[in-house]
């Protein structure tokens, strides 16, 4: 089993920890428009299956941005902290929140299909179009 690491907003005010799953494809690079918006760029995260818990008292927000998912946040500070299922059993969190996100190796690109042109990742990756993450996630979703 791979060991719980710490993790923080920007301010401190969030402080948790969390279990990267092992054996999966590494790091995760969101193209998404919202993961985009919501993150200032592709959103790069770590699944860390359902194994986040926050220090009682964090102030931590939540946005559901769509029927079956939602991002949590800082309160205080607006930091990014993961992206989640609403049942919270697929955490993503921001490999940034970590102290050494250079520790997660890019395995994987989703919404490769919204990517836009003016970037591109280094390396080979799995790539998933919008269709293949909504089949994953939400089966009885219609991703248009």
């Amino acid at each position: 089993m791979a060991e719980a690491l710490k993790g923080t907003c920007m301010c401190g005010a969030c402080k948790f920890t969390a279990t990267p799953t092992v054996g999966g494809l590494g790091a995760g690079a969101c193209h998404c428009g919202m993961c985009r918006k919501w993150s200032g760029g592709m959103y790069l995260s770590v699944d860390c299956g359902s194994s986040v818990k926050f220090d009682e008292g964090a102030p931590v927000g939540s946005y559901k941005g769509s029927e079956w998912g939602e991002r949590l946040f800082c309160r205080e500070c607006g930091s990014s902290l993961l992206w989640q299922t609403q049942d919270g059993q697929n955490q993503h969190v921001s490999i940034q929140a970590f102290d050494d996100p250079g520790q997660f190796e890019i395995g994987v690109q989703v919404f490769i299909d919204k990517k836009p042109r003016n970037y591109a990742l280094a390396g080979e990756t799995k790539t998933m179009t919008e269709a293949e993450v909504f089949a994953m996630f939400a089966p009885d979703a219609d991703p248009s």
